[in-house]
């Protein structure tokens, strides 16, 4: 391998990033690959302005999602499934028109005429964009009958349900269609992913040869044709909601995520193909390590590798100077430069669905910068050679998946038998792929079952969420005891002898501190649903309880009113979905108490209103003590420079939010009503122009509250003199689930035991209280190495100061938090002790 793990990948990465923001000084091919980041670090710099998908979105609670409503593969119907999809009006300002690309508002006139012109091409609508702008998928295959196409189904079912039985299914062997699943610009400014896509079902749908004809009849090709529309519209990367889709794939926030998770479930893919760009040289996965630990990576890396080499090949055969080679970063790169650690990503959620998932990344850089700057030729000339590429490696994976279709079946066969039969992951000898080495060798064990205790909101939402990823969840019908600990019938089990084993544990175990085993990693390196989403999540390490259980298609709902009329109501704010209750009873007027930051007094009088909040939010109230001593409290007025993923979460709670940012307050934004100031993303201090300071210091010498979160809120904590503490920063990439002990009473008060972290943060200085301090061995899961110099690190972590709280000069209340509550959504058993900091600050 002449790159071979050798190039020091921080290194590497910082020379592809200068030669790519010069391009003409690099010759084709000379560069290694670099990829954008997502919304990691940058989170502290751009504050959301436009809400208006955000605020569509998160009027839905804080459950579970649903598959896209009316769309289903297993219909009574054959192929083709033609439908007349709706035409969008014509967009001048659509971002891909200048490239020479296909706009949006002219994809389903053209879906429309291919279905006109052939029975080998069917054009649905799965589902709908943060925007509002419908979501294509096409299938394209040979006609098939309605007992054709139920017979598909069937068989798919029996690969997932008994894979024993479908591996002696000489019928199925012979009969059942290769499913490889294309989906093209997840991020919306990397347009040709969908060009390319285009090309190649234009082409089969439409080619008059015997081969095409044939390979239709053992294939189905799928393809999500623009998983992100609104940001093909509009030019950015992240939908219009501002979420990176291809971080959200363990978390399903958004409905592009959702709607694809459903594709892949209902499709069962064996191939899968995420297209994306801009990296200078083509880029195809299969990644460096650290490799999931969670795979069946021999399943996996038997195909990804050589399926790769054959991209790699169809590029070459372009014979543009762009398109000599590609970077191939299991071959070429050193570990963790390019890693398929975490399952946010499309490809590498799709290897626990059981495909085998490759990222593509077409070469010539056309979007920010390069969009405004280069001439409209050069554009155009850079979109048509992606074009050929991103055609070029589709083309060459369903060669691969036709050529390979027998064992391609197989090996999906023998990653659900494996799953059902509870076996370990096979030891993977070094060599058996070329390069394979101890390095790529990642495995986890198993436990027997997970245990959840039901009648919790987050409980529900968890098990809800397990159940919609298609991971078999049970209910047991009496009491037990398992581990030494009694459980009440109804709780949820998990047994880990399923199908998809492999999803279940990742999104369920605790992760693991990889930061000794490579020296950076692209995005978070831990997570956990049974760490942070705030339900208990026991695990049963050896033996499945002794239990009769019933397999369930959701949770049972948790919302009860348990108090005698007439008495006042108790809700304790514990889990985001109390919070959005709260913020439900104060916008219809109900005059509320607080007792503590933790728990609320509903009057008797709204009983009602609590009644239909139980039942449409699953919270649970009980009895406030008689002559309750609390504060009238309304709704806080909330001014918020946040990052998109912030603000979303702020909504989904209820929050009524005005988005500030440092140009907003400079244009004059008035600070006079609001309570509390939110500071993280996209204010500066020291940027603001003179009113707007002088706005800002009003706002602070009048007692508003303040409450912040990483890097930019503790810039403007230090610039303002809010709280008097200095902030020590870990590395910038540091990330993951860390330990953390609860002290004070505001966010202190009942918060899980763990929390998360990107660019950790604590704090020293007096005068404050500590809420919440980072536990003596902090880093569980992710990875967070110390500094060159040997300094912030874990170590030097380790018992400070996490999340602080205090009184400002002009008698505010202030906290200030160096850990991540609302992480891209995902830490949802932290959004309560955020909120409740957000509640007190206002007070």
């Amino acid at each position: 391998m002449d790159l071979s793990r050798t190039l020091a990948g921080v290194g590497a990465a910082l020379l592809a990033t200068a030669l790519l923001a010069n391009p003409a000084s690099a010759a084709p091919g000379d560069t290694p690959s670099t990829r954008d980041f997502g919304n990691g670090p940058e989170r502290n710099e751009i504050a959301a302005i436009d809400s208006s998908a955000i605020d569509a979105l998160s009027t839905r609670v804080l459950s579970a999602e649903r598959p896209a409503a009316g769309w289903s593969l297993t219909t009574r119907r054959g192929f083709p499934r033609q439908n007349r999809l709706p035409v969008w009006p014509v967009n001048p300002e659509d971002r891909s028109i200048r490239l020479g690309l296909v706009p949006y508002h002219s994809i389903a006139p053209r879906l429309n005429a291919l279905q006109a012109a052939s029975d080998r091409v069917s054009a649905e609508i799965v589902g709908r964009s943060a925007g509002g702008r419908d979501l294509y998928l096409v299938t394209v295959t040979a006609p098939e009958s309605g007992a054709e196409a139920a017979r598909q189904d069937r068989w798919r079912e029996l690969i997932e349900e008994d894979p024993g039985a479908a591996k002696r299914d000489r019928h199925l062997r012979a009969g059942y269609k290769t499913p490889v699943w294309i989906n093209a610009n997840i991020h919306g400014n990397e347009w040709e992913g969908t060009d390319g896509a285009l090309r190649v079902i234009e082409r089969l749908s439409t080619a008059t040869d015997a081969a095409t004809r044939d390979f239709l009849k053992r294939s189905r090709v799928y393809v999500t044709v623009t998983n992100n529309p609104d940001g093909r519209v509009a030019g950015t990367r992240a939908n219009g909601a501002g979420f990176d889709i291809n971080r959200d794939h363990a978390t399903s926030s958004q409905p592009e995520s959702r709607a694809v998770r459903d594709v892949m479930i209902a499709t069962q893919p064996f191939l899968m193909l995420d297209e994306h760009g801009y990296t200078g040289t083509t880029l195809i996965e299969p990644a460096t390590p650290p490799h999931g630990q969670n795979y069946e990576y021999d399943l996996y890396i038997k195909h990804a590798l050589p399926n790769a080499l054959g991209m790699e090949k169809a590029i070459q055969r372009l014979g543009h100077p762009e398109t000599t080679r590609a970077d191939i970063p299991f071959r070429d790169y050193a570990p963790g430069d390019w890693d398929d650690w975490p399952p946010i990503f499309t490809p590498m959620y799709a290897i626990y669905q059981g495909a085998v998932g490759h990222t593509v990344e077409i070469p010539l850089r056309v979007n920010n910068a390069a969009y405004d700057t280069l001439p409209v030729e050069e554009l155009q000339r850079r979109a048509r050679i992606n074009t050929d590429v991103a055609a070029a490696t589709i083309e060459a994976a369903l060669t691969y998946a036709d050529t390979n279709r027998g064992t391609l079946l197989a090996d999906q066969i023998e990653q659900f038998r494996r799953g059902w039969a509870g076996e370990p992951s096979p030891v993977i000898p070094d060599g058996f792929v070329d390069g394979f080495g101890p390095e790529d060798r990642y495995a986890t064990t198993f436990p027997r079952a997970y245990v959840i205790p039901a009648g919790t909101p987050a409980a529900a939402r968890l098990v809800d969420h397990l159940i919609s990823h298609d991971v078999r969840v049970t209910a047991a019908r009496s009491d037990f005891r398992a581990g030494g600990r009694h459980y009440r019938k109804g709780t949820y089990l998990i047994d880990m002898h399923q199908p998809k084993r492999g999803l279940a544990n990742v999104l369920l175990e605790a992760g693991r501190d990889i930061s000794g085993l490579v020296p950076q990693m692209y995005d978070i390196s831990g997570w956990s649903h049974g760490l942070l989403w705030g339900a208990r999540v026991d695990s049963s390490v050896r033996s499945l309880p002794r239990v009769p259980v019933v397999k369930i298609s959701r949770a049972v709902p948790t919302g009860s009113v348990d108090a005698p009329r007439g008495r006042d109501l108790s809700l304790s704010l514990r889990d985001g979905t109390d919070v959005r209750a709260v913020n439900e009873l104060l916008a219809r007027g109900v005059k509320l108490r607080r007792t503590d930051a933790a728990t609320v007094v509903v009057p008797a009088e709204a009983r009602p209103d609590a009644v239909a909040l139980a039942t449409t939010l699953g919270v649970r109230f009980t009895t406030a003590p008689r002559r309750a001593r609390g504060d009238v409290f309304d709704q806080p007025v909330v001014a918020a420079a946040v990052s998109a993923d912030e603000l979303f979460a702020l909504k989904e709670m209820g929050f009524a939010v005005r988005p500030v940012s440092t140009a907003i307050l400079n244009a004059g934004f008035d600070l006079s009503t609001v309570d509390t100031l939110i500071v993280s993303s996209g204010l500066s201090y020291p940027a603001l122009n003179p009113a707007a300071r002088a706005s800002v210091d009003a706002f602070l010498a009048r007692g508003g509250g303040v409450l912040t979160r990483g890097a930019t809120g503790a810039a403007f904590n230090a610039a303002a003199r809010v709280l008097p503490v200095t902030a020590t920063a870990g590395r910038a990439d540091a990330n993951g689930v860390v330990s953390v002990t609860n002290e004070g009473r505001i966010v202190g008060a009942g918060s899980p035991a763990h929390s998360f972290v990107y660019s950790p943060i604590w704090f020293t200085g007096t005068g404050v209280t500590v809420e919440q301090r980072y536990g003596t061995t902090p880093l569980v899961a992710g990875h967070w190495l110390p500094t060159e110099a040997g300094t912030d690190g874990p170590a030097q972590a380790a018992g400070q100061p996490a999340v602080v709280s205090g009184t400002t000069a002009g008698g505010g209340h202030a906290v200030l938090f160096g850990t991540e509550p609302l992480f891209r959504t995902h830490p949802k058993g932290l959004y309560a002790q955020y909120a409740r900091a957000l509640l007190w600050t206002a007070a």
